[in-house]
């Protein structure tokens, strides 16, 4: 009986640590998933940083990373990224959105800012 119990709260207990992202903060870093690869595949006559381009990639790898370490299925978080890039895929670079997606990763990705350099030294 004693291991049944320990095995059952150590199961809630697992539960509660990987629980699911909200809904609003899916929402939110699939937007910003969205905007990240519009600024890797810019329009021609676009400027935009080199460094930018490899910070936007990184930042999508590090969301996706973090949204199944939490829970989100695969399944489901490409879903949602790939509406998200067909929103956004083809726009103008928005420097305020994208300043505002890297805030975002860095108050929800625990360690966010440092994930994403980490990222950057691997992609090449």
């Amino acid at each position: 009986m004693k291991k049944i119990i320990v095995i059952l709260f150590s199961v809630l207990f697992l539960n509660s640590a990987y629980a699911d992202m909200s809904d609003s903060d899916k929402n939110r870093a699939w937007e910003c998933s969205g905007i990240y690869m519009a600024n890797y595949f810019l329009p021609i006559g676009e400027t935009f940083e080199y460094s930018m381009k490899e910070k936007s990639m990184a930042s999508v790898k590090v969301l996706k990373a973090y949204a199944l370490e939490v829970g989100v299925p695969e399944k489901q978080w490409d879903e949602g990224v790939n509406k998200a890039v067909d929103k956004f895929y083809g726009s103008k670079f928005d420097e305020a959105k994208t300043n505002a997606c890297h805030e975002f990763v860095n108050s929800t990705v625990p360690n966010g800012e440092d994930r994403v350099k980490k990222v950057v030294q691997t992609l090449y």
